[in-house]
């Protein structure tokens, strides 16, 4: 499999002969604007100057036609604003081709994106769905850890003849994250790690420290570190988590720069 670190949650995953486009947030540098500008959505961060901070922080590193070129279907875990474009309407994904099959959480998302103008949307399950000889599976997340913000889900792919894939999602360390890698085996683990932090919800996605518990629990695996320096609420950047993963003796991980492909 290759892996195209886009932006932000956003990658392109080449798994055995299909090509998923993942949380495809595309909006250019500073168009979503800032987490006080979100309606809707009163948050605060414990640092109130990144309030003021406009995301996306970095533009896109290929024009949206190419990113889009050649992709298959579309994985949304979540319809949060750094995970898909969400219109001043409530309609997602403006720059996405509306005939590209789209797989989502749940009924409610698939609600969106129907409502958006999205003919084929799917509900990824936990039982599984097959797409062009691919199973997607999905698998459950801890969105915070004082109160989730929202749903959100992972997905692990398996196919014939490639190596398991678990995309862990917007998700802190917890038992389900534990039990999906003891049931499946993946060798390759996607996290999202830049400790994303809100006061009302606590600590959002990974931190160095639950990066450590993944590896310990899949020591074999290899770990590809996404969801980085693009929202104004992180609280780790690549530069400091690398720092911390050597002080805790992590290895056998990826941490590509934006538009960086990478083979597993």
């Amino acid at each position: 499999m290759k892996i195209q670190q886009i932006r932000n949650a956003a990658n392109k995953i080449h798994y055995g002969k299909v090509t998923f486009l993942l949380d495809p947030w595309l909006q250019p540098k500073g168009e979503m604007g800032t987490l006080g500008e979100l309606p809707g959505h009163p948050f605060s961060v414990p640092d109130p100057v990144k309030e003021q901070l406009p995301m996306p922080i970095y533009n896109l590193p290929e024009p949206v036609e190419q990113i889009l070129q050649g992709v298959d279907a579309y994985i949304v875990t979540h319809v949060h604003p750094d995970h898909v474009d969400v219109a001043a309407d409530g309609t997602v994904g403006k720059s996405l081709h509306k005939e590209i099959p789209v797989f989502v959480q749940n009924q409610e998302d698939q609600e969106i994106f129907r409502r958006s103008g999205f003919q084929d949307v799917r509900v990824l399950t936990p039982e599984g769905s097959e797409f062009q000889g691919v199973t997607l599976t999905k698998t459950p997340a801890r969105h915070g850890t004082v109160v989730p913000c929202g749903n959100s889900c992972g997905v692990v792919f398996q196919a014939p003849g490639e190596k398991t894939l678990y995309v862990t999602g917007d998700t802190v360390w917890f038992s389900g994250v534990q039990e999906t890698l003891a049931k499946f085996q993946p060798q390759v683990v996607t996290v999202n790690a830049c400790a994303a932090e809100l006061v009302e919800c606590g600590r959002l996605i990974m931190n160095d420290e639950d990066v450590a518990c993944v590896r310990a629990a899949a020591p074999k695996a290899k770990i590809f570190v996404t969801h980085m320096d693009n929202v104004a609420h992180a609280s780790l950047t690549r530069h400091t988590l690398r720092g911390r993963l050597a002080t805790r003796g992590v290895s056998n991980y990826v941490m590509p720069e934006d538009g960086e492909i990478v083979t597993l």
